[in-house]
C-alpha cells in the first residue's frame, strides 16, 4: 500500500477547454522523498491539492485519490489534518494568525488537542525547526522566508504522515533554501514522513530525493534524478544594453522604519537613488528589509525618520509577494479588463496578455484556479496593462519555470524601453543578470553596496 495513490485521475476546471489532468496513475511509497516537476500551469498544484479535501479545487473530476489506502473523499477534516500536511507556494495563503505561537497552536486547537499535549508539540516543533528565537514575533513582521518556515512548522505540528509542498523554496535566499531543505530532509528521514515536493528548481533537492515525476500534457511519467541535476534552470541571457540614466526617479535619505515602537529597526540609515528608466535589483538575505523598502518607496509605509522622494508616485504599480492581493474578480478576463476604462487600454491588449500567459483558451477560469506561477503572471500583466512609469516588484519570478522567466524578462525590457523605471526585490540571481542595470545589496536594514550588474557579479564572492 502506497502513502499516496492516484488511480486514473482526470480533472478539468470550470471554464477550461481541456482537462489539466488526464488518467493520471501513480503511487508514492511510504517514506519516499518525491519531486514533482513540470512547466508553469502544467497541473502540479492541482495534482497535490486533490489529495487534501479541504483545499481540493472545484471542477469535474474522475478517478480516485487514496492516502494510506483510504479515499480522500472519505476523510473528515480531523482525519485529513492527521493524515496530510500541506505547505502552500505562498505562506500568505496559509498563515492566518497574528503571532507565531498562535499560528502554531491554531490547528491543534481546532483538533481539540489537550493543552498539555499542545504545548509539548509546539515546543518540540520549534526546537526541531530552530524557530524559538522568533516564537513570540508577530507574523506580519516576519520575512517571506520566515513565513515559509512557519508554514512548514504549522503543518508539522499536526504530525501528519504525508507532507505535500508546493514550491516551498521559491521565496528563500540560497542559504535559507539549504537550511529549509535540510529541515525537510530531517523530517523525511528522522520523523518518517513521506514528502512530495512540487518545484521548478529541482537541482537543489536532488541530493535529498528518492525519485522524481514529471507532469506534462496532463500525464505523469518517471524521470531520472540525474537528469534533474543537469536541468537546473538556466539564467536568461545577460543584458548587453545596461544603462544608468543620470536623472533620479526616486531617492531615499537616512530612512528608518520599524513595525512597532518596541520592535527592532527593519530599515536604518538607508540611502537609495534610482535613475529614471533604470532597472534596479535589490538583493540580500531573507529579512534584510527588501520588501519593507518597496512598501516605503510606494508610500504604503511611512518611515519613522528620513525622507523618500518619488517623482513617479502618481503612476506607479506595486506587485506584492502574494499576487492574490491584486486578484479579486471572478474570471481571468475580468481581472485583465478591470482597469481598462481608467487605464486607457483596449480588448486587443487584453487578448495579447492572455496569449502571453498561455490562457487564450481559458479567459473564463477563476484566478484562484490558476497555478501559483500563472497567478503571478496574471497579476503582473494586469499591472503592465496600465503602463505605469514606476514598477515595484517583490519576487516577480516566484513560481515561474524557465520559459516564463524569459518571457517576464522580455516584458520588463519592453516596459523599460517604453520609459518605465523598475525596482525589484529578488533572490533569483539569473533573473538579476538578465534584466538589471545595477544591483543594490541590502544588509542590516541598509544598502551595503550598489554596483553595475556586471561588476557586481564579477566581484561577488557569494554569487559570482
Amino acid at each position: 500500500m502506497g502513502a499516496l495513490e492516484y488511480d486514473r485521475v482526470s480533472f478539468s476546471y470550470a471554464g477550461a477547454s481541456a482537462p489539466v489532468l488526464r488518467d493520471v496513475c501513480l503511487s508514492v511509497g511510504e517514506g519516499e522523498f518525491c519531486l514533482l516537476v513540470g512547466a508553469t500551469g502544467s497541473g502540479k498544484s492541482t495534482l497535490l491539492r486533490l489529495a487534501k479535501p479541504e483545499i481540493s479545487p472545484g471542477g469535474e473530476r474522475f478517478g480516485s485519490v487514496r492516502v494510506h489506502g483510504e479515499d480522500v473523499r472519505a476523510l473528515d477534516p480531523v482525519a485529513s489534518a492527521r493524515a496530510v500536511g500541506y505547505v502552500f507556494q505562498s505562506p500568505d495563503a496559509q498563515v492566518v494568525c497574528d503571532t507565531v505561537w498562535h499560528e502554531l497552536a491554531f490547528g491543534l486547537e481546532n483538533l481539540g488537542v489537550p493543552e498539555a499535549e499542545m504545548r509539548r508539540r509546539v515546543a518540540e516543533c520549534c526546537n526541531f525547526l530552530g524557530i524559538e528565537p522568533w516564537f513570540r514575533a508577530r507574523t506580519a513582521q516576519l520575512s517571506g522566508g520566515q513565513r515559509q518556515v512557519l508554514a512548514l512548522a504549522s503543518a508539522l505540528v499536526m504530525r501528519p504522515r504525508l507532507l505535500l509542498l508546493d514550491e516551498p523554496t521559491s521565496m528563500l535566499d540560497p542559504l535559507a533554501e539549504k537550511r529549509f531543505l535540510g529541515l525537510l530532509f530531517r523530517a523525511n528521514r528522522e520523523l518518517g514522513l513521506t514528502v512530495v515536493v512540487a518545484t521548478h528548481s529541482p537541482a537543489a533537492m536532488v541530493e535529498y530525493a528518492t525519485r522524481a515525476l514529471e507532469l506534462s500534457g496532463g500525464s505523469v511519467r518517471e524521470v531520472p534524478l540525474e537528469g534533474l541535476s543537469e536541468r537546473q534552470l538556466a539564467a536568461p541571457a545577460p543584458r548587453a544594453d545596461a544603462r544608468v540614466p543620470a536623472a533620479p526617479a526616486l531617492s531615499a535619505r537616512d530612512v528608518w522604519y520599524r513595525y512597532d515602537r518596541e520592535g527592532g529597526w527593519v530599515l536604518r540609515e538607508l540611502d537609495l537613488e534610482v535613475g529614471e528608466g533604470e532597472v534596479r535589483a535589490l538583493v540580500g538575505s531573507n529579512g534584510c528589509g527588501k520588501s519593507t523598502l518597496l512598501s516605503v518607496v510606494a508610500g504604503v509605509l511611512r518611515p519613522a525618520r528620513g525622507r523618500v522622494r518619488n517623482r513617479l508616485g502618481a503612476s506607479q504599480a506595486l506587485l506584492p509577494q502574494s499576487p492574490r492581493a491584486l486578484l479579486s474578480r471572478e474570471t481571468v478576463l475580468d481581472e485583465l479588463t478591470e482597469w481598462s476604462r481608467t487605464g486607457g487600454y483596449a480588448r486587443a491588449e487584453v487578448d495579447a496578455a492572455l496569449g502571453r500567459m498561455g490562457l487564450a483558451d481559458a479567459p473564463d477560469r477563476h484566478p484562484y484556479d490558476l497555478s501559483g506561477g500563472q497567478q503571478q503572471l496574471l497579476a503582473l500583466e494586469k499591472l503592465l496593462l496600465v503602463h505605469p512609469r514606476l514598477l515595484l516588484l517583490d519576487e516577480p519570478t516566484k513560481g515561474l519555470d524557465r520559459a516564463a522567466r524569459e518571457r517576464l524578462a522580455e516584458r520588463l525590457a519592453s516596459a523599460r524601453d517604453d520609459g518605465a523605471t523598475v525596482l525589484l526585490a529578488t533572490h533569483d540571481m539569473g533573473f538579476v543578470r538578465a534584466v538589471a542595470d545595477r544591483v543594490s545589496l541590502m544588509f542590516d536594514g541598509a544598502i551595503a553596496a550598489t554596483e553595475p550588474t556586471g561588476e557586481f557579479f564579477a566581484t561577488s564572492w557569494l554569487w559570482g
